[in-house]
């Protein structure tokens, strides 16, 4: 003898208001892609300061993910350096005080070419060696400043936060 049993979700007399039942039919798809929001971040805080950077924050981050390095870093250095390439040498795309000093200024190529240079020494000459807050790389990388040059690049990190 066979017996069925039936089995209700909601009380008896209860009206179904929807089904979830699969079709094959008409189904959409779509691919969602994420922007990185380090990318975003930085770039509206280049444009903040109408900077000329801004167009290469993509570059930024992406160069700090190559070196390993914080994606912060070289913008925050920038800004404490030049006011975000506001006074730099001139025609030397030069916004970081890179290898300037005395009379003698390193020259970049380009902004592009300033960022993956800057982010590459930073890695190899500071980060393998252990520097890797802005106290440490200060240092090295302007050891006559009294701590304000590692305080001004703290703020502008923290500002990226």
């Amino acid at each position: 003898m066979l017996t069925s049993t039936t089995t209700s979700i909601g009380n008896a007399g209860d009206t179904v208001a929807f089904a979830a039942l699969p079709t094959s039919e008409n189904i959409l798809s779509a691919n969602v892609t994420q922007a990185d929001g380090r990318v975003t971040q930085i770039r509206q805080f280049l444009e903040a300061y109408n900077s000329p950077l801004a167009p290469y924050a993509d570059d930024i981050v992406k160069a700090a993910d190559e070196y390993r390095l914080d994606y912060r870093l070289t913008s925050s250095i920038a800004m404490q350096e030049s006011g975000l390439c506001k006074t730099i040498p001139d025609n030397s795309y030069n916004c970081w005080g890179f290898g300037v000093y005395g009379g003698t200024a390193m020259h970049f190529s380009s902004y592009r070419d300033g960022i993956y240079t800057v982010t590459k020494a930073l890695a190899l000459k500071y980060k393998d060696r252990g520097l890797v807050t802005p106290q440490e790389i200060m240092t090295e990388y302007t050891p006559s400043s009294d701590g304000s040059w590692a305080n001004g690049v703290n703020y502008f990190m923290n500002q990226l936060q």
